[in-house]
């Protein structure tokens, strides 16, 4: 896993975050994991392909909120997203991590142990789901 801080998002990076937000506002979630000290995106790298990133706001020192992940779809189903959150947990003193995704990734977090609660329908016709995990 290594940590992005260029000022200058790569386009990997950018076709990454774009899976897991509106493709209009990568470059202004990218500047805020460049600008604000609360947040941090990481990426990881394959056969030096960045083939995945995990970008995370901490709450405060011992929560925190997965704000972006994705994964190449050729990569997905080989643990890539979980090895990343377990690299979360590995190396900062959080107690729980939060996430908020649609019902296409709910089962992702559900297998990893967070806990799911159904927020309804925050957007027309798509339901939203609240995802915790605690950290042991």
């Amino acid at each position: 896993m290594k940590e992005i801080t260029s000022p200058a998002v790569s386009s990997a990076i950018k076709k990454l975050l774009s899976y897991a937000t509106l493709e209009k506002k990568v470059d202004e979630e990218y500047q805020k994991y460049v600008c604000l000290p609360s947040r941090k995106l990481y990426s990881m790298e394959v056969n030096e392909e960045t083939v995945s990133c995990i970008g995370v706001e901490f709450l405060n020192s011992k929560a925190a909120v997965i704000k972006h992940i994705a994964v190449l779809p050729k990569e997905r189903g080989k643990g890539i997203g979980s090895s990343m959150i377990r690299f979360l947990c590995k190396n900062y003193d959080i107690h729980s991590i939060f996430a908020e995704t649609d019902k296409e990734a709910v089962n992702f977090y559900s297998n990893f142990g967070f806990q799911i609660t159904s927020l309804g329908e925050k957007y027309l016709g798509v339901e939203r789901f609240l995802c915790e995990f605690k950290v042991k």
